[in-house]
């Protein structure tokens, strides 16, 4: 039906009171009747509102320790019966018609994120409200459903302009609907201890609309996972420039996926997901000026993450150059009344840094997704088996695991060469081993003495050993699994070349 609706008595059951009294108040001075349970009431009465209890409608008490309540004819027959056809049949049962339900839910996904006792995070799974609120949204035609509290002024507004039309009705049922199905979802996954369950139900909640998508003719948004328990991009305050794009969201979490694996000062530097300069120092302006000139050219435009302070010296050398984001766990005053000059970078405060990567690395496929854990692997000598004659030195050693990080982020085929604190050359995204080799060796130019090499799969033929021995690089780490290990090996052998295998691939696409 298309008509639109008169409130005359409304129900209120609410867990978070946000707003609760000033919009009571509101529905009184339009004459509209309030029906409310448990809590709701008290405060309502504590207020000096006047509302109806639940119980005084059903002739029974709340019972069993409050779990039952509104579970009744006389409150769901008054929701969800039809006012065309079923008026008979509620005035011989004497049911009285609610037209609208203001409903949210207990504290559920608050309770499991602060209480790890069973009982108490059961108790917070709410029967009832989930019952009325479905039954006010079923009941389109006749009742309006409110679940969240941001709305209590639109409806106080369509109440005063007499345009509670299906339209809105309809709106306000599908988010109620989300709403309840996003509870459940909590639930489930909460319940449910398999990483893979037969049915997966994803949380997802709209942090944004985003201006467009990757490109400016796709439309797009950002949602937060609200299983996610980590830190992550989403949790960072801009606290300067405008909102961020849907590319810097995602170039700012390859760079804080990056990050995260140094507890030295580091700054990482991103350009379409991938780093383009990667490095750790004593200080986090040497580590922020060696990643810089790492790769210069491709800085330009990059979303930048450091893992300590930002200050002036950082914050001047911004504002003389390009960049999309800087990232950092906390700001100097200095710096953040220098990057005001520049007020097109956007500025974000991460704080608390995120600790380890998300559980999951979901990729969308047409039809479906494609599920898999992060790769949260360390490359340590543990990993190492050195396969070769010659062995890696210390030096070469520490640029090894300094090179993993970087390594496991670059989208394949990847080859890093780097140093133990600063990355030299990157090839990424070819889809020729060889090719990556080129890209990284001309990345590289002629500073590669003392530096490594990194391949985030084997070497399938003895070809790419020929290209790097013509360079200085005398050390190379890679996954091995080759039918071709032997002959790789003994190419490496020839050339005087020391060789790590780790057992562990890195792929990303």
């Amino acid at each position: 039906m298309t008509h639109l609706l008169n409130i005359q008595s409304v129900l209120i059951s609410v867990s978070d009171k946000t707003g609760l009294i000033a919009f009571a108040k509101k529905l009184t001075e339009y004459n509209i009747q309030i029906i409310s349970t448990g809590g709701t009431f008290e405060a309502l009465k504590a207020a000096s509102i006047s509302a109806i209890k639940v119980s005084d409608i059903t002739q029974f008490p709340e019972m069993m320790s409050g779990r039952v309540k509104t579970l009744h004819p006389k409150i769901h027959g008054g929701i969800l019966g039809k006012r065309d056809q079923h008026d008979a049949e509620a005035k011989k049962y004497d049911i009285r018609w609610i037209d609208c339900v203001v409903c949210n839910l207990y504290p559920f996904e608050k309770t499991i994120s602060q209480n790890n006792i069973f009982s108490e995070c059961i108790e917070q799974i709410d029967i009832g409200g989930p019952a009325m609120i479905r039954a006010a949204a079923k009941n389109i035609d006749w009742v309006t459903v409110i679940s969240d509290s941001c709305d209590y002024d639109l409806l106080l507004e369509k109440i005063k302009m007499n345009k509670l039309d299906v339209d809105f009705r309809k709106k306000m049922s599908a988010k109620a609907f989300a709403h309840t199905a996003q509870y459940d979802s909590m639930i489930a996954n909460y319940l449910n201890s398999d990483d893979f369950p037969e049915q997966l139900i994803l949380p997802l909640s709209k942090i944004s609309d985003c201006r467009y998508g990757e490109n400016p003719h796709q439309k797009a948004a950002v949602y937060k996972n609200m299983l996610e328990k980590n830190t992550s991009i989403l949790d960072a305050k801009l606290i300067q420039g405008k909102p961020l794009s849907f590319n810097n969201f995602n170039d700012s979490a390859a760079a804080l996926n990056t990050i995260i694996a140094y507890q030295s000062p580091a700054c990482v530097i991103v350009k379409h997901a991938n780093p383009c300069g990667v490095a750790i120092a004593d200080h986090i302006d040497d580590a922020f000026n060696k990643a810089w000139h790492a790769d210069s050219l491709s800085a330009f435009g990059s979303i930048i993450a450091l893992n300590k302070t930002c200050d002036e010296k950082i914050a001047e050398f911004l504002i003389s150059v390009f960049i999309e984001v800087i990232i950092a766990p906390e700001f100097s005053e200095s710096a953040l009344t220098i990057l005001s000059k520049k007020p097109n970078i956007r500025v974000l405060l991460q704080k608390p840094f995120p600790k380890q990567l998300s559980y999951y690395a979901p990729k969308w496929i047409a039809g479906g997704m494609l599920l898999q854990t992060s790769d949260d692997s360390e490359c340590d000598e543990n990993h190492f088996k050195i396969v070769t004659q010659k062995k890696p030195n210390a030096q070469e050693i520490r640029a090894m695991k300094f090179s993993w990080p970087v390594l496991k982020q670059l989208k394949s085929n990847a080859i890093l060469i780097s140093k133990e604190d600063v990355t030299l050359g990157i090839g990424a995204g070819q889809v020729s081993r060889i090719d990556a080799i080129k890209v990284a060796i001309q990345k590289a130019g002629a500073n590669n003495h003392g530096a490594i090499l990194a391949s985030d799969a084997f070497f399938p033929f003895t070809d790419s050993i020929e290209m790097i021995s013509k360079t200085n690089i005398k050390a190379i780490i890679q996954p091995g699994g080759s039918i071709k290990d032997r002959d790789v090996i003994a190419a490496c052998d020839q050339h005087d070349i020391a060789m790590v295998f780790t057992n562990l691939r890195c792929f990303n696409h």
